[in-house]
């Protein structure tokens, strides 16, 4: 990953960001970005070599894990992560689309001409309105993810065993998954800061409004 080019995005999204969208963009970037990075990947690396079934059956122990770990962890917080962060990308380049447009303007009439966009960065007309929806659609991602995680992995945790009757096993044997405990603290942990995040986009939706 070029770091450098990801600071300057941050930097982009804090500029133009409110008191409440910078708390949220360090909780993003510190406690579930590093963290997915960091710690939560290598957590989940032998979810699948460590599922261990009671029986020599082949293609049990597939099946049964593809039954009850439809998709992983891993990859949802992945996509989760990617889509709500998408929409703060959205609002730097509406930014650079007035400075780009105003910056035509004065080639065009002058330096001496009425500005188009005096402050392209404040948030008025529709850049307000980008701002407001993005602020909308990352409530909106978090809120949907956590429901897919509830239905996938029913109150976000994990057994320490569970009972596999699927075609091929030749009865209902008893699998075992590796390190639930540590996987279960990770899962209410990125449950938790995705809970807050949600807050605080619907708490600045609610100032941008206010202030408006």
């Amino acid at each position: 990953m070029n770091w450098g080019v990801f600071e300057g995005l941050l930097s982009g999204v804090n500029k133009y960001s409110t008191a409440f969208g910078r708390i949220w963009l360090s909780l993003v970037f510190i406690f579930r970005l590093l963290v997915y990075v960091v710690a939560a990947e290598r957590v989940w690396s032998d979810d699948h070599k460590d599922f261990d079934c009671n029986t020599r059956q082949p293609g049990c122990t597939n099946v049964c894990f593809d039954h009850f770990f439809p998709v992983s962890h891993i990859r949802l917080w992945a996509l989760q992560l990617i889509l709500v962060t998408c929409p703060s990308l959205l609002v730097i380049m509406h930014v650079a689309y007035r400075e780009a447009k105003e910056q035509r303007h004065r080639i065009t009439h002058g330096d001496d001409c009425h500005c188009v966009y005096p402050n392209p960065g404040k948030k008025r007309g529709g850049l307000w309105w980008t701002y407001l929806l993005s602020l909308v659609f990352k409530a909106g991602v978090d809120v949907v993810f956590l429901y897919i995680f509830y239905r996938f992995y029913r109150n976000y945790t994990l057994p320490r065993v569970v009972k596999c009757e699927l075609t091929p096993c030749p009865n209902v044997v008893d699998c075992f998954i590796s390190r639930p405990t540590e996987k279960n603290i990770f899962t209410l942990f990125m449950v938790v800061t995705t809970c807050i995040c949600i807050m605080l986009s619907l708490v600045e939706a609610a100032y941008l409004i206010g202030k408006r």
